[in-house]
């Protein structure tokens, strides 16, 4: 790791002309760029809003679907100084004039679809063909990136506000560049191709990007996901690897008569991250996938993706683990037992303090530890398991109940692709666990047959009460289940008297 700009992730020692980025936002069009390419263009980038007149340290947002220019503009901001503001497109329009106030934003790369969302912000448009769109008035050339100071921040990405508005997270160019060293341990190889189509305004995404560069490998990146698109990718340019949300695979291993007729022989690893996953998804993945290693990943916007790894003494990490600590970051669990509890962590990447929020900060952070409100259990071996969001648990009739170990249950089912479940208020017992399920397909599982499944194989108490199926679940923006939306379902449907019997 010879870097000290996040945005400089390019290893000149290495073969430039190797391709970096195959870009499907036309998919009848594809676009290649080779590692030169993009460094070009980021240079370009950085010279042009240097030219602008933008002082160090001021924010610079990017509003678009995944594309080349994003990456190249995503690198071009850090390497002038100045801070990368990824905007998450998908929320509403008041919302994202809140992130951009906040923020303070100078200017914003946006693509043609998204620039009525930035407002009076001035703007370079991607799609836009005219003098003043990127193509015109971003020249490829050389730059030499600002050496950047210690704690300087680099970027500052806003939390997905699934409860409030969403929360300003600055992170710092040695933090995320430390993030990146523990990853580079395992000698990545250059000849990997991956597959983006999570958005680029989220952790995981952007994460996984920094991380190819840094291995001078190269990636198929999509505007977004869709399923079938997705499949075809993975097919047609050969990956070998792909990091996406549970969710994401749950719905690619529904496609059975495409994943049939397809050459998918070229994946090696897919490592899934970024919300709950399942015994029962990792059986179905393995089932399509047979020869591919799987891979759960940790991590938070507040405290970077580097906290868990391989075991120091080589033992083989179980199926949904999340790894064991690794050496150079500090992991505890609290609130609960030796074994059970919720995580915090300290290490190099972690946050100093949410953007303008001292009361929000002062709740996450105590000397220098982030709480991360994630409730985790750690086996005799020292690996780490994800069992819940602290804020998820709820209680009924006095029993503490996690929607993510009813949902394990339930997806054990031979007739269940998948399974969401959330509280119901009740008088009587506070709350109780109601379920979503989609069926496999051409499965007809009954409600009893549901209710008879998890009262069987878990305790009576966390058993669902009522059971509705779905042909897929919500999404919200950042590829997890919604699960407000299913919140707001259950309380309609409880309220008309609509659960099917």
């Amino acid at each position: 790791m010879h870097w000290s700009n996040l945005g400089d992730l390019i290893d000149r020692s290495r073969d430039l002309d190797r391709i970096a980025i195959i870009d499907l936002v036309d998919r009848d069009a594809p676009r290649t760029y080779t590692h030169r390419d993009v460094d070009g263009l980021a240079n370009g980038v950085a010279r042009y809003l240097v030219a602008k007149g933008l002082e160090r340290g001021s924010r610079v947002a990017i509003a678009s679907l995944n594309r080349a220019e994003y990456l190249a503009s995503y690198f071009g901001i850090m390497r002038a100084g100045l801070v990368a503001v990824p905007v998450n497109i998908k929320l509403p329009r008041h919302t994202v004039d809140y992130v951009l106030h906040d923020a303070g934003v100078a200017v914003a790369f946006v693509d043609g679809a998204s620039r009525a969302l930035v407002g009076d912000v001035p703007v370079i448009d991607f799609d836009d063909s005219g003098p003043d769109g990127f193509a015109a008035a971003i020249t490829p050339g050389e730059y030499t990136s600002v050496a950047a100071e210690h704690d300087e921040i680099a970027q500052m990405l806003y939390t997905s506000g699934s409860t409030g508005r969403p929360k300003g997270v600055p992170l710092s160019h040695s933090g995320q560049l430390w993030a990146l060293s523990t990853r580079m341990r395992a000698g990545l190889s250059e000849e990997e191709r991956y597959i983006i189509a999570q958005p680029l305004f989220h952790m995981n995404g952007l994460f996984a990007v920094k991380t190819i560069f840094a291995s001078s490998a190269s990636m198929v990146i999509l505007p977004s996901f869709e399923t079938r698109s997705y499949i075809e990718a993975l097919a047609k340019y050969r990956v070998t690897a792909a990091g996406a949300v549970p969710t994401m695979w749950a719905r690619v291993i529904k496609e059975t008569e495409l994943l049939a007729s397809l050459d998918l022989s070229s994946l090696r690893r897919i490592s899934l991250g970024s919300a709950p996953m399942t015994m029962g998804l990792w059986d179905r993945i393995k089932q399509a996938f047979p020869n591919v290693a799987i891979a759960v990943g940790y991590g938070t916007t507040e405290a970077g993706p580097a906290v868990f790894g391989p075991h120091p003494e080589g033992i083989p990490t179980p199926p949904l683990s999340l790894g064991y600590p690794i050496r150079d970051g500090e992991v505890a669990l609290v609130g609960g037992t030796k074994t059970q509890g919720v995580l915090i962590m300290r290490n190099p990447a972690v946050m100093r303090g949410y953007h303008n929020l001292p009361g929000q900060s002062a709740k996450a952070l105590r000397d220098g530890w982030y709480n991360s409100g994630d409730v985790m259990r750690r086996d005799e071996s020292g690996f780490y398991y994800f069992i819940e969001r602290a804020d998820d648990m709820f209680v009924c009739s006095g029993e503490n109940i996690y929607p993510g170990e009813v949902e394990k249950v339930l997806e054990r089912h031979p007739q269940v692709q998948q399974a969401a479940v959330v509280p119901l208020p009740d008088e009587e017992r506070s709350h109780i666990p109601v379920a979503f399920i989609v069926a496999r397909a051409g499965a007809r599982p009954t409600v009893d047959e549901i209710r008879q499944f998890a009262l069987a194989n878990g305790p009576a108490y966390q058993h669902p009460r009522r059971v509705e199926f779905l042909s897929d679940l919500p999404w919200a923006g950042t590829n997890k289940i919604d699960r407000k939306a299913l919140i707001e379902r259950a309380r309609a449907l409880e309220h008309g008297r609509n659960w099917p019997k």
